[in-house]
């Protein structure tokens, strides 16, 4: 989903657990330690509101946030529910998750950021 004109927000293909949401810059840039300031800012501000409505949707025990930068050139957010710090490591990664699956996932969070009165900008 588009949250705005600076941030983009979608499940990932190989979630750690349902409901792994990759929170994302528009803009192209490789490092989080090259984002700008106020970018970085705005991304952790999605990712916390992103990660409330997952805490909502799931009720795990935490909503972890990582940034690991492996995976492609391209900045972006993990925002994770979590019940052990082992929920964290991609090893233990969904590679083919049902469409169906991740559908349910996406619904349950638009459902939690209605809930908690937060909706994408566009």
């Amino acid at each position: 989903m588009r949250w705005d004109d600076r941030v983009v927000a979608f499940l990932t293909i190989a979630p750690l657990k349902p409901g792994h949401t990759l929170v994302v810059p528009t803009e192209e840039v490789e490092d989080w330690t090259d984002l700008d300031p106020d970018l970085l800012a705005h991304l952790t501000n999605v990712s916390q509101i992103i990660g409330r409505a997952i805490d909502v949707a799931f009720n795990p025990t935490k909503v972890g946030l990582m940034i690991a930068g492996l995976e492609v050139p391209h900045v972006h957010l993990h925002v994770v529910p979590i019940d052990t710090v082992n929920d964290l490591d991609f090893a233990n990664a969904d590679p083919n998750p049902s469409p169906e699956s991740l559908d349910a996932g996406a619904e349950r969070i638009r459902a939690a950021l209605t809930d908690t009165g937060h909706q994408p900008a566009i």
